[in-house]
């Protein structure tokens, strides 16, 4: 049986009837007849749906990534507001907040620490609880499912809008386990509910709950994308194309002079667990690189549960400087919001892996390194599932 999601367990409540609704979503933001949860609402007797809100790349998801969104309009159909929360504010002012009586989240995360969807739900919540405002947060799936955690865990002395809680680059929660986590445990404090999913189990990927699949944002178009996404948006920053620009971003790696085939086989010799990285030769249309051909590879996932993203990216890019140090380099600062401190480092959640990388330590030694701070996270995570763990 399908999963039903948090949207339509709401819905089919009533527990609206009578309110002013504020509404957090994107096109991702539907049920299993496709239909969008603003819609929805908005047809619901006695409901009125009276503002809209919009994560990083806009309500609509039309715009690219780190635009930081010039303003605010009203919906051509509804005739409502839509606030950009990646804008000239990153969290609704008491203003957008005025005359509501409750806002619900609805937004689709994909299970990676510096995806910045969580944080505009922490920053709402934030608000909401500044003007006594009650949220209401619509679980989805994980979409790499819930059991697996992996990654640096930051420290809260990168905090940034791409990471503001300790917590691993793979973190293993839905939406919803991250609204119990960040208020409650982070000391939000907002009055929240949490509508949970029915019928998801941890180790289920989303094509297996046959929840419906509308990208979340620009470059993470399929599942497979979403899947190699927790370690490969690390590439962001560095000077390798992380495949924006191609049909297959972060699936397809690489940048002008480095030899695939060289690349490829020092890969593979690894022996990484659920991976095999096939040679590629590509030309991005945008970003970096554009209109250039880059060498590099594909990785194509080969047993979803034993694959490790973190550890995957982090062998893909020492092994393209091992391959081609003169390709390679950090990438500068501005990266989102921060003018100052390289971008390797917000996303990673300290300047270690950055230190590691530099001073040519294995993947695997480096991985080794977040164990600890990983299981420290998983007893820390546990109070907050909604969803049965599995046993140790």
């Amino acid at each position: 049986m399908p999963v039903t999601l948090g949207s339509e367990r709401l819905l089919a409540s009533g527990a609206l009837a009578g309110a002013r609704v504020g509404l957090v979503a994107n096109p991702a933001s539907v049920d299993h007849a496709f239909r969008h949860v603003a819609d929805r609402i908005a047809e619901q007797p006695g409901v009125t749906l009276a503002a809209l809100f919009g994560p990083q790349h806009g309500f609509h998801a039309d715009v690219q990534d780190n635009m930081v969104e010039t303003g605010h309009a009203r919906h051509p159909r509804l005739g409502i507001p839509v606030h950009s929360l990646y804008s000239d504010t990153r969290e609704p002012t008491a203003d957008m907040l005025a005359g509501l009586d409750v806002l619900v989240i609805d937004l689709q995360d994909v299970g990676t620490r510096v995806y910045t969807y969580a944080y505009t739900m922490a920053n709402c919540l934030r608000a909401a609880r500044r003007v006594g405002l009650p949220v209401v947060v619509c679980d989805r799936p994980n979409p790499i499912g819930g059991e697996a955690v992996e990654g640096p865990v930051l420290d809260p002395a990168w905090a940034s809008f791409v990471g503001q809680f300790a917590i691993p680059l793979r973190h293993g929660l839905t939406i919803g386990e991250l609204a119990r986590l960040f208020n409650d445990h982070f000391g939000i404090g907002a009055d929240l509910e949490v509508v949970p999913l029915d019928g998801w189990t941890r180790a289920t990927h989303h094509d297996e709950a046959e929840a419906p699949w509308v990208i979340p944002s620009p470059n993470l178009p399929t599942l497979d994308s979403a899947i190699v996404y927790p370690g490969m948006v690390l590439l962001e920053g560095t000077t390798l194309s992380e495949g924006r620009g191609t049909t297959r971003p972060f699936e397809i790696a690489g940048a002008p002079g480095i030899d695939p085939d060289r690349l490829a086989a020092g890969l593979n010799g690894l022996d990484l667990p659920g991976v095999h990285f096939r040679p590629a030769t590509f030309e991005p249309t945008f970003q970096k690189h554009a209109g250039r051909t880059c060498g590099g590879c594909q990785m194509h996932v080969t047993e979803r549960r034993s694959f490790r993203p973190v550890l995957s990216a982090v062998a893909f890019v020492a092994e393209c400087r091992r391959a081609a140090p003169e390709h390679f380099a950090w990438r500068e600062p501005p990266y989102e919001y921060e003018h100052e401190r390289m971008p390797i480092d917000i996303l990673a959640g300290s300047d270690a892996l950055r230190r590691d990388l530099d001073d040519d330590r294995p993947a695997v030694d480096i991985a080794a390194g977040w164990e600890a701070d990983v299981s420290r996270f998983e007893a820390t995570r546990r109070p907050f599932l909604l969803y049965p763990a599995p046993a140790p």
